[in-house]
């Protein structure tokens, strides 16, 4: 039996969420070990299906659990108080995370998850992800111990965000090698040795069918949709298909862009050093006030 699902990227986002709730890993991760869940769009729906959405309405505004953000067009920042911390869940417990990453990591082990979305994934399966702070973050801060322990990474990211090459991706970033850059300037970082989770294997872990991609993009609301063939027994399908008709017209988000004039002084506490003393560029609206940055990006 075949079915064949058009998602929109919100459509997309949530049913990778559930996915990634769903995984035998994060289950018992919550219910016995750690969990860090880093910023972005999709990680949003991932925190929601962990908690479910009323408790993680409680906690922040769902349009703000973001870091870097893609918006009109524009690399750019949640900045300063609009920004939550990360969530930390410690055995299903809600915790707050300490000052460094090398302290929230401290006790994570064979047995923790940390789940951080991506910004590009290629046919082969790997992800990357932008890096604008200049010296790699939130996952540039914890790869090195991800790795060295053994910490399982899971990286959901929807097949909008498909590139031909993460390899060659991340060869033609970096902040101090980009001349123009329609705002932050970034590196970018391979997700070494992560569980990538798109919607092929959401449905596999919900639904336990194969899927395939065979289309991407829309318009009027559909820009960025992926079209999946789901193949498998009836049963299967069946069920496939309850769950993508129970997320058809899942609604965006609406994430604000951060405040040009303000966006050095509201930027991320980890110390910058030269990278604040004018000498370089990190953004090409930066210290711009509304009027003197182009209309399409007005009126936050």
């Amino acid at each position: 039996m075949r079915a064949l699902f058009v998602l929109t990227p919100p459509e997309a986002k949530r049913l990778i969420g559930r996915a990634v709730a769903d995984m035998e890993e994060v289950k018992k991760a919550k219910e016995n070990d750690n969990i860090l869940i880093g910023h972005g769009s999709t990680n949003v729906y991932v925190v929601e299906e962990i908690l479910g959405k009323e408790s993680a309405s409680e906690l922040f505004n769902r349009n703000n659990y973001l870091s870097g953000a893609i918006l009109r067009g524009t690399l750019c920042s949640i900045l300063g108080k609009d920004k939550p911390p990360l969530l930390l869940l410690r055995r299903g417990n809600i915790a707050s995370p300490a000052n460094t990453m090398s302290e929230i990591l401290h006790d994570f082990g064979r047995g923790s998850v940390f789940i951080k979305g991506a910004n590009a994934i290629d046919a082969e399966g790997n992800a990357a992800v932008f890096m604008a702070n200049p010296e790699g973050g939130t996952i540039g801060w914890a790869i090195g111990t991800i790795l060295a322990r053994g910490i399982r990474l899971i990286v959901p990211v929807g097949l909008e965000k498909l590139v031909p090459s993460v390899r060659k991706a991340v060869t033609m970033c970096g902040q101090r090698t980009l001349d123009y850059c329609q705002g932050l300037k970034v590196g970018m970082l391979p997700l070494s040795g992560a569980t990538v989770i798109t919607e092929i294997q959401a449905l596999k872990i919900l639904a336990g069918v194969e899927s395939f991609h065979v289309a991407s993009g829309g318009s009027s609301g559909s820009e960025g949709a992926v079209t999946l063939v789901a193949e498998g027994e009836s049963q299967g399908i069946e069920k496939a298909i309850e769950i993508v008709e129970s997320i058809k017209g899942e609604p965006p988000l609406t994430t604000r862009k951060g405040i040009c004039e303000t966006c050095p002084q509201s930027a991320t506490p980890q110390p910058l050093g030269q990278w604040l003393d004018g000498s370089f560029k990190w953004c090409l609206h930066q210290n711009k006030t509304e009027e003197e940055i182009p209309l399409y990006l007005r009126n936050r």
